[in-house]
């Protein structure tokens, strides 16, 4: 009996120790600058977004940012800039998320730029 509990805590543990150590979410935006839109206005525009998306709920400690390439070879997707976001946590960035797609702030992303896609990374700093 005493080995069974034992497997089962560890078992418990193990489960639990990956939430435990799990890393800050981050969004990564591919995006092409409309025409005719200089690299001031797109940080000028993604300054007023990040403002803006802050103070929806799970935004109080959002980060931005914006990635320009220096040198780069053809992604495929004639991607002009990276826009990166990250939270805190996941439960942060879900309750943001839940709150965005249908807020105003969402109807802000293609005043500069248009995105052709995104994913959700976990990010470990070392």
């Amino acid at each position: 009996m005493k080995i069974k509990g034992f497997v089962t805590a560890a078992s418990a543990l193990m489960l639990v120790s990956s939430f435990a150590s799990a890393g800050n979410p981050v969004q990564m935006w591919k995006c092409n600058v409309n025409s005719d839109v200089a690299e001031e206005d797109v940080m000028a525009q993604a300054n007023a977004w990040k403002k803006a998306a802050g103070e929806l709920a799970g935004g109080d400690d959002m980060n931005v940012y914006t990635m320009f390439p220096v040198s780069v070879g053809a992604d495929g997707d004639g991607t002009d800039v990276l826009l990166a976001v990250s939270w805190e946590s996941f439960s942060a960035f879900g309750e943001w998320w839940d709150a965005y797609p249908s807020s105003d702030v969402a109807q802000m992303e293609r005043e500069t730029m248009t995105c052709h896609g995104s994913a959700l990374w976990e990010s470990e700093e070392i």
